[in-house]
């Protein structure tokens, strides 16, 4: 056997890889058992209302339909991941107070339940709902005044108001020779995942509730569920069959409660059938959160010598309808929107708040890009006054071992944020002149040379690896070791979600090398919450460095047991990392995170200024994942964030009016194609060990789209002489921006 402290980097085949090529892989809207019924939802579609009355006699009568549940019929008609303020079902009959409002569009309202999808479609266009509209309101300025209060059982809007006070600000400013002003604008982004929410519900051979459905967290899916359905956690299952993606999306309920309540109900009328409900895209779009819209205004001080002397912000979230995590992607936002800088004197103060909008919610960043826009558009505007390298500025600033965070605690060790930008810089030849290619802005119409413009940009980030601010955080791993003489086979059992990331292929080869066998030996029972325990959400890029750790203490107690000849061998166990802290509601001073990972981007890019269309023709991104468990894996993830980083920044526009999303279809809602990404991205993966990770490793997932909207925005500003301080970057804006700009200085 091999050391628990040898695990090689390889490139190993993912095992999901045939199943997804082949088509064979299922996925919940592939499943299709025996006697299956169907089921649609009914959506509110009303921003702000208060449900008068409802009647499904039209509904009921369509030939087909089996069954209609409503807000009556929901045991305890409420759910949330922090606090239970959203019902399961918007209606009349619950004992749920407020529950006859509606505060968003994708309230869902009634789950019918038919022979066919399209009787289940014909009943739910003939409910009769009466409703009495309510003030819609969307904007966050106007929110926080509290002259409509959103959710009656609170007292304001805001939910959340976090500050950071260090040092001593009077003295910060009068230290700066420059002071920078800025104020950004950030939007809302659709996860766009390739399978929209399906599910199927029924009742399993011992008699529990089971929901097969795609999500992120096994356990906290049942939680939710059983809370809803007033019954004990035991007597509800859920399964994760395979997943076409997350990125934050799957966090929160979608069609994992009413399905359960679907399946609970019918087994009551003694209807024994299971039930499946398939999204489509729009009812996709419409029916889940979305990454929180943000107004960031900051200021910045810096001696000539490049030295930040103070940083004060104001951030505000909308929140949209519901809390979802909208206050923990705050908690990140307030901390990164300072970058990962030493900031000796520091006041900010950041909001989320109720509107009437479409939910904010957990996506790939989880605050970061939002902090990193900021901080980092700020960085190169210092960078540009004072003369100063961007790269060089940075590296006179970065955080290093031992340095302070705002919140006034040193950040933990295995800082290499120096070493990511400098090795960043290096691979990017930063400092040369960047080679450009040949480029048409418009396929069916050669660009005019005279109108290419060409740029380079820098940006870096931090981004935590774990939950935050005092989340309770374990993660359980079990590990069987079968055989005679030697360990013939290694079962491990983990609830880890695999949406798409690699995270099974990982587990499998951390296992293996924990134990001391090859990959081939081991086999994997995952994401089934009645014989798979707690492994916490596939989130906050935790995963990789929670589950290692788990599987390396699973391992070790399964090898003694097995030197104990016990056979087969099996050990549980339960890795719980170092505690972190709430920020202190007046100074902010707390333990934020107990690890982190460091990421440094480079961008070349050309603008037609005739067009205003963007090419971005090379992103190099360096990333320290502190041990590379599939090298080939982290250069999947790396050039999957840079795409979605670069749909973030320069195309994607979902436009919400009123409260009501205006363009919930691909054809209007632009994700970047095949010939819209950039041209190249070299990814440069550093391993510069995390001393509490699992052989060193950090998680890395979300790393790459932190800080690529900055560097974008930095290569435009040096390829016009333009800074940009909203985004997406879409060609009118350009447009609009260049000529504003030819117009004040003509």
């Amino acid at each position: 056997m091999t050391s628990l402290n040898q695990l090689s980097s390889q490139s190993l085949h993912r095992v999901d890889a045939v199943g997804k090529i082949t088509g064979a892989a299922q996925y919940p809207g592939d499943i299709t058992p025996d006697n299956l019924l169907h089921g649609k939802i009914l959506f509110s579609a009303q921003p702000h209302a208060r449900m008068l009355a409802i009647d499904l006699d039209k509904a009921l009568a369509v030939p087909g339909v089996i069954a209609i549940f409503t807000a009556k019929d929901v045991p305890v008609n409420e759910y949330g991941l922090i606090t239970s303020d959203q019902p399961v079902l918007v209606g009349l009959g619950s004992s749920k107070p407020y529950a006859e409002i509606s505060r968003w569009e994708g309230d869902q309202v009634a789950v019918i339940v038919a022979e066919t999808e399209e009787a289940a479609a014909e009943a739910r266009a003939l409910i009769d709902v009466t409703w009495e509209p309510l003030p819609v309101i969307t904007d966050i300025f106007e929110a926080m005044k509290d002259e409509v209060i959103i959710h009656p059982d609170t007292d304001t809007n805001v939910l959340k108001h976090y500050k950071i006070r260090k040092g001593d600000m009077d003295a910060g400013w009068a230290a700066a020779d420059v002071v920078i002003e800025g104020e950004y604008k950030l939007p809302y982004q659709e996860h766009a995942y390739l399978q929209p929410e399906a599910a199927v519900s029924y009742i399993d051979e011992m008699g529990r509730i089971t929901v097969e459905i795609a999500g992120q967290w096994t356990h906290e899916d049942r939680e939710q569920i059983a809370h809803a359905l007033g019954v004990p956690e035991e007597k509800v299952r859920v399964i994760y069959p395979a997943i076409g993606g997350a990125f934050g999306g799957r966090e929160d309920m979608s069609l994992q409660i009413v399905m359960g309540l679907a399946a609970m109900r019918l087994h009551e009328m003694g209807v024994h059938r299971p039930l499946r409900i398939i999204w489509s895209r729009t009812e996709s779009i419409v029916g889940h959160h979305k990454r929180h819209p943000a107004v960031v205004r900051t200021k910045w001080g810096a001696t000539k010598e490049g030295k930040i002397t103070a940083v004060s912000a104001e951030a505000y979230t909308n929140s949209g309808a519901y809390m979802y995590t909208s206050t923990k992607v705050l908690g990140n936002l307030h901390l990164m929107v300072t970058g990962p800088y030493e900031v000796p004197n520091a006041h900010i103060d950041s909001y989320t708040i109720t509107t009437n909008n479409v939910p904010g919610g957990a996506f790939r960043g989880f605050g970061g890009p939002q902090g990193a826009l900021a901080a980092e558009t700020q960085m190169n505007k210092l960078a540009e006054v004072l003369g100063i390298d961007p790269v060089e500025l940075r590296l006179r600033n970065v955080l290093r071992e031992g340095s302070l965070l705002t919140v006034q605690t040193p950040i933990p060790p295995g800082v290499s944020m120096a070493e990511v930008v400098s090795g960043c810089a290096e691979k990017a030849a930063w400092g040369a002149k960047a080679a450009h290619v040949a480029h048409n802005s418009l396929q069916s119409l050669p660009a005019n040379p005279k109108a290419l413009r060409h740029g380079r940009g820098f940006a870096c980030a931090l981004k935590n690896i774990g939950f935050s601010f005092a989340a309770p955080e374990s993660c359980d791993a079990i590990i069987e070791l079968h055989g005679k003489a030697e360990i013939e086979r290694v079962v491990l059992r983990h609830a880890a979600a695999e949406v798409g990331q690699g995270t099974h292929s990982a587990l499998r080869q951390m296992a293996a090398a924990a134990v001391g066998v090859t990959v081939e030996r081991v086999e994997l029972v995952m994401s089934d919450t009645a014989v798979t325990p707690n492994s916490g959400s596939v989130s906050a890029s935790r995963m990789t460095f929670m589950a290692g750790n788990a599987i390396r203490g699973a391992a070790e107690q399964a090898l003694q047991a097995w030197t104990n000849e016990e056979r087969p061998a099996i050990a549980h166990y339960t890795y719980v990392p170092p505690r972190t802290e709430m920020y202190d509601a007046e100074t902010g001073v707390c333990m934020p995170n107990f690890s982190y990972g460091y990421v440094a981007e480079a961008v070349d890019l050309t603008v037609d200024v005739e067009t205003g269309h963007i090419f971005v023709e090379r992103v190099v991104c360096a990333d320290d994942v502190g041990k590379a468990v599939n090298p080939q894996i982290i250069e999947g993830q790396i050039e999957g964030a840079v795409t979605q980083g670069f749909g973030y920044a320069v195309m994607e526009d979902l436009q919400v009016r009123n409260g009501r999303i205006q363009n919930p279809y691909f054809s209007q809602y632009l994700i970047p194609g095949i010939k819209d990404i950039p041209g190249r991205v070299d990814s440069v993966i550093m391993e510069i060990p995390n001393p509490t990770g699992p052989w060193g490793a950090r998680g890395m997932a979300e790393m790459p789209l932190l800080p690529l909207a900055p560097a974008i925005i930095a290569a435009l500003h040096d390829a016009t002489g333009i800074w940009f301080d909203e985004i997406p970057l879409l060609p009118y804006h350009v447009i609009a921006k260049l000529r504003q700009h030819e117009a004040s200085t003509a």
